[in-house]
């Protein structure tokens, strides 16, 4: 079986498995929260293995870029739901804190990552 560039990538696997980690989590939500935070945290969370997937494929490694730009304003978007839920004693802190840190490893890797492709989009320039 062929295996995709994306896949290779280590930012890629945290991320999917962050998604993973808050699939499970969110579904021990409150039923309430079903169209809120649940759909909210989910949503997010896809949407950042999902953009460095989607950037793997452009042309351009400034298309590349604007894609981890997105996946890593989809972990900030995160965190701040995160953060909602934690101060509104939906999840208890442990969880918090363990999501946070991963928020924060794979955010470091989205901006190594950001930073090669900035770097070698303008070296084609020069």
């Amino acid at each position: 079986m062929y295996t995709y560039s994306f896949e290779k990538l280590e930012v890629w696997n945290e991320a999917k498995e962050f998604a993973k980690s808050i699939y499970i989590l969110t579904s021990t939500f409150p039923d309430s929260e079903k169209f809120g935070l649940i759909s909210q945290l989910r949503r997010a969370s896809v949407s950042i293995c999902s953009n460095i997937a989607e950037g793997s494929a452009r042309n351009s490694y400034k298309d590349k870029a604007h894609f981890t730009t997105m996946a890593f304003s989809s972990a900030i978007e995160v965190l701040n739901q995160l953060i909602l839920s934690f101060e509104l004693n939906i999840i208890i802190e442990d969880d918090y804190l363990k999501l946070r840190q991963d928020i924060e490893s794979v955010t470091n890797k989205l901006n190594g990552l950001r930073n090669y492709q900035i770097d070698k989009s303008t070296e084609k320039n020069k």
